[in-house]
């Protein structure tokens, strides 16, 4: 790759790539958001072929977007935020790709949705969308919670919300447990009941549970007792994140993702009043990432001259 130096016109892509979407943002060196970008999904985990497709589409909307010629691509200084990336394989695998980028800087999505968050500041997360997770940096010390995945964990999720109902629904049908209205929730949902749930289910994404998600939360509040029984569960343990990230004493807390802003108020009040509303996206938080990585590889080449 071209070495660069930081001047007054240096442009700065930020990437935020997860299991359902990616989005981008090309910034000016003053910070102006010039364009924007979106593609589909970008987890390496889940396919490296398809991450890298998506990144560079991702990519060429937000340079479209911004009217700024494509041939730049390779001017520009990238902040790329992917999920599954904190896996060492993974990571190595994004370090060897042949990037079109003057400079690429990897970190994971829950590192750029912290500085985005709170604007390259301290500060902690927690994610609740398909899946969740936590994370904290304050003073140089972080801490990543939970994201175990779908299968492994990923409670008080969007996705374990879903497969919590499921199960509750095959409950409910077979005579052992108390109705819900969730049994005809499933149904106009996904359009099965009875077996053909577990046909259709056995094999389903996690973003295909999780869109059963916001049926439970107005189920709860509605006061379906099977529902809230879920809900509070799931909501317990995104409180004890909460507080197991604010020992760290972080000055900001925010919450991200698709059901966030439903299940805050099933916290409690001890967390709840922590809450802030993010003051960017993960995407500009990458770019946050790619300018201080970017300096300091430019101080350290300048200390060497």
């Amino acid at each position: 790759m071209s070495s660069t130096v930081i001047t007054d016109d240096t442009l700065y892509l930020g990437v935020d790539g997860g299991g359902t979407k990616c989005r981008a943002c090309l910034v000016s060196s003053s910070g102006e958001i010039l364009g924007v970008g979106l593609s589909g999904p970008a987890n390496p985990l889940h396919g490296l072929t398809r991450t890298l497709a998506s990144i560079t589409e991702a990519a060429e909307q937000a340079l479209e977007s911004a009217a700024v010629s494509p041939a730049k691509m390779n001017e520009i200084i990238a902040g790329v935020a992917l999920a599954g990336i904190n896996l060492p394989g993974m990571f190595a695998a994004m370090k060897e790709w042949q990037h079109p980028f003057a400079e690429m800087y990897l970190t994971t999505d829950l590192h750029a949705a912290c500085l985005g968050a709170h604007r390259g500041g301290d500060g902690a997360v927690i994610v609740a969308g398909t899946g969740s997770c936590g994370f904290a940096s304050v003073k140089g010390e972080s801490v990543t919670l939970g994201g175990h995945g779908f299968l492994l964990g990923d409670m008080g999720s969007g996705a374990w919300m879903g497969l919590e109902a499921i199960k509750a629904v095959l409950m409910a049908e077979d005579g052992l447990s108390g109705s819900t209205e969730l049994v005809d929730k499933v149904t106009d949902i996904y359009g099965v009941d009875g077996l053909k749930i577990v046909e259709t289910m056995s094999k389903a994404s996690s973003s295909e549970f999780a869109r059963l998600a916001p049926s439970v939360l107005a189920a709860a509040v509605a006061g379906d007792e099977v529902a809230t029984t879920i809900v509070k569960q799931g909501a317990g343990y995104i409180d004890r994140l909460a507080k197991k990230l604010l020992l760290l004493e972080p000055p900001r807390l925010s919450m991200l993702g698709g059901i966030s802003a439903p299940l805050q108020k099933w916290l409690s009040a001890e967390v709840a009043e922590k809450v802030e509303q993010p003051l960017d996206q993960p995407e500009m938080g990458a770019v946050y990432f790619a300018r201080e990585r970017h300096k300091e590889r430019i101080s350290q080449v300048s200390a060497v001259v």
